[in-house]
């Protein structure tokens, strides 16, 4: 730090020296005082004035230097400015200014941990929270909405689907009534993309605004479980009631005819307990499928976590599948690319679609035929990731039909789909589990020329 200032130190030195220089001078013009000694006077006064001037300008002006750093850093007076040699007067007010600036200290730091306490709390509640602008911009939101709404941290990489959220006509419209009527206002939401979610939105009107700014809290609690409960269980009475009737009207039909006119027959005892263990197995099948499926769609509104090597999981299902496969007299054609991994990914669920997919194929692909399968890197609207494309050389499927494949017990060709041991489930699961994963489903079909189904799932930008 510069020493002080000539001029400062000048005017402090006239304001010390003025009185005794008066009283010298005094002395001098009335013969009190000889001329000599009382000049010696007044340059010792004014040398004296000078030097004092000079120590209490150099620690006021350290002292306003600590208060700055101070008022910069952390509100703590330094200790070398705090331990400094000061004019008892200056000490006194220097000693006050320290007091005064640990206490602002010690509340600033309490006021932070309260903060970070908060903070903390917000973080960790398990439903989604945002918090809003006065003019309805996202500011925060906590672990819970990153997660429903797959953002990365921190408001400014909100995107899209809370974009979405804050223009529901529902929403916006609690939120007008909750700063109107400056009470906590409820809200029910449908949102439907990417895949669809209820949600009970809660938004509540700060007085006074928070520390950030945020006007409005939006407390979300996610009900797409709860009424996805409801609706399966609604659900799996019709589908497994109707789809069930046919092969419990059969059993029902071969018992009676083996308690009667077969009973003493073998040959038609063991024909009949052969369809009747078809019709078993067909029934566990789709119960299998039906509960898959329920399961599937209780989870589809929240995203996977973790990575899904696509080329491993594809050849391992597709030598599981090579008895099918040699029963039909199929040849399996293989191109994975092993670099291809899909994240964030559950390898359960795409090993299933591989699965259903390969099944399909190979059910509905023509004796002797050939089924393709590739994994490869795909890129689809800027976004990283992998495709999965399954093709077989059967019949084809009739353009009309494609748009309905993936309802849950649609067929094209019901008697054939049947007698080929298919539920009408695997294209409705494949469906289910592609949305959870915010991938994409094609189907490709002409009469005649076989079928293609790819399916694009997002994959982890690569490193570097």
């Amino acid at each position: 730090m510069a020493g002080p200032s000539f001029p400062r130190v000048l005017r402090a030195a006239a304001l010390i020296g003025a009185a005794p220089a008066l009283v010298l001078l005094a002395l001098l013009a009335g013969g009190h005082v000889a001329p000599k000694p009382g000049a010696a006077g007044l340059l010792a006064c004014a040398a004296a004035a000078l030097l004092l001037g000079r120590v209490w300008i150099g620690d006021l002006a350290r002292l306003a230097e600590a208060l700055r750093r101070a008022a910069a850093e952390d509100g703590r007076v330094p200790e070398a400015a705090a331990r400094a040699p000061l004019l008892p007067a200056v000490r006194e007010v220097a000693d006050g200014v320290s007091r005064l600036a640990r206490n602002l200290a010690e509340r600033g730091e309490l006021v932070g941990r309260l903060r970070r306490a908060d903070e903390a709390i917000v973080e960790g509640l398990p439903d989604p929270l945002l918090v809003l602008s006065p003019n309805r911009a996202p500011l925060r939101a906590n672990a819970a909405a990153r997660t429903l709404f797959a953002t990365g941290e921190g408001a400014e990489r909100l995107g899209g689907d809370v974009a979405a959220l804050l223009r529901h006509p529902a929403l916006a419209d609690a939120v007008d009534r909750a700063l109107a009527e400056r009470k906590p206002q409820a809200a029910d939401l449908v949102l439907p993309v990417p895949v669809p979610r209820e949600l009970l939105a809660q938004v509540m009107p700060m007085e006074p605004a928070l520390a950030d700014g945020g006007r409005i809290v939006v407390l979300l609690s996610d009900r797409t479980r709860e009424r996805a409960v409801e609706r399966m269980r609604a659900d799996f009475v019709a589908n497994a009631s109707h789809e069930l009737r046919t092969p419990l009207a059969s059993l029902i039909g071969f018992i009676e005819t083996l308690r009667g006119p077969a009973e003493d027959d073998p040959a038609a005892r063991a024909r009949f307990l052969a369809i009747m263990a078809e019709q078993s197995e067909r029934m566990r099948r789709l119960i299998d499928d039906l509960l898959g499926l329920s399961r599937i769609e209780l989870t589809e509104h929240q995203p996977p976590v973790g990575r899904a090597p696509l080329a491993e999981i594809a050849h391992a299902e597709a030598a599981a599948l090579e008895p099918l496969l040699r029963g039909r007299r199929m040849t399996l054609t293989e191109a994975l690319d092993e670099a291809a991994v899909a994240a964030p990914a559950d390898a359960d669920q795409l090993a299933q679609v591989v699965r259903n997919l390969l099944e399909n194929a190979v059910r509905h692909g023509r004796d002797a035929g050939e089924v393709r399968l590739s994994v490869a890197r795909a890129e689809a609207g800027g976004r990283p990731g992998v495709a999965l494309t399954v093709a077989d050389d059967g019949p084809g499927i009739p353009r009309e039909h494609i748009p309905r494949l993936t309802e849950r017990f649609y067929r094209v060709d019901r008697g054939r789909s049947r007698a080929a041991g298919g539920t009408g489930l695997g294209l409705a699961i494949v469906k289910h589990i592609v949305n959870r994963h915010r991938g994409q489903l094609a189907i490709e079909s002409e009469e005649g020329a076989g079928a293609r189904f790819r399916v694009w799932l997002p994959a982890a930008p690569p490193l570097g």
